[in-house]
């Protein structure tokens, strides 16, 4: 199918979505499991990531930094910047859309293939209300929360690199951590997080939701969807940056 047919099939998608609940009790109990699937599930690889990510950004800024005449606090600033700006949104999402997008793709791509969707239309519960605006809501709720933990954890990284391989200390560290700091840039960040959300669930929902076949189209769905998450976030964040830098 064309560009414009799965545009307007997710419009409607979406549009879809917006309907009066049929049990907010339900809806409520259903967002609550969703965030906890999202955030906790995620948060150990976010972890993990941010602190190599500050790790590796110190070691490579003091690599290539030979100049005498550059101070070495200039190291946290590049590390907090870089971390803050791109790193910690873009790159973090990139994985999340790996980890989050194929779960989704999946798990309604088996519903589909399985009837349960079919199932829960026949019962009078909008399917798309129920299964996919959860699952995008709490990502608008969980993961902007997940960027903000991957920003800590990626300066400290940067910062325990930095003295552990004998680069810089940690109160020069922490004097060009805190010089020439620019509040706007954690705005940024955060709308770059906002709209990665949207974007990495989103896209996986409507592919997943859209499954036609077996268990062999789940699959090709769940490698569509992340492939497309990733392209879409990248394309996202230059014009964000485009547009708001």
């Amino acid at each position: 199918m064309s560009f414009f047919t799965h545009f307007g099939k997710f419009i409607l998608m979406i549009k879809g979505m917006f309907t009066r609940p049929e049990n907010y009790r339900m809806y409520w109990k259903e967002l609550m499991h969703q965030c906890a699937e999202l955030g906790i599930g995620s948060l150990g690889i976010v972890a993990i990531i941010s602190v190599f990510i500050g790790a590796v950004s110190t070691v490579q800024t003091a690599y290539q930094l030979v100049s005498p005449l550059i101070p070495m606090s200039t190291i946290a600033q590049i590390v907090r910047d870089t971390v803050i700006l791109e790193f910690s949104t873009t790159l973090t999402c990139i994985v999340l859309a790996g980890v989050i997008g194929s779960k989704i793709a999946s798990e309604l791509g088996n519903m589909r293939v399985s009837e349960q969707i079919d199932a829960l239309e026949i019962m009078g519960i909008n399917a798309k209300a129920y299964l996919i605006m959860p699952k995008i809501l709490a990502a608008l709720i969980v993961i902007p929360m997940l960027v903000i933990i991957s920003m800590g954890l990626g300066i400290w990284g940067g910062r325990f690199a930095g003295q552990a391989a004998h680069i810089l200390s940690t109160e020069t560290f922490d004097r060009g951590l805190l010089y020439a700091f620019k509040p706007y840039n954690v705005t940024f960040a955060l709308t770059k997080a906002y709209t990665f959300s949207f974007i990495l669930t989103g896209i996986p929902a409507y592919y997943g939701y859209h499954v036609q076949g077996g268990a062999l189209e789940i699959g090709r769905a769940s490698t569509a969807a992340v492939v497309t998450s990733c392209i879409m976030i990248l394309l996202a964040d230059y014009v964000l940056a485009a547009i708001m830098l």
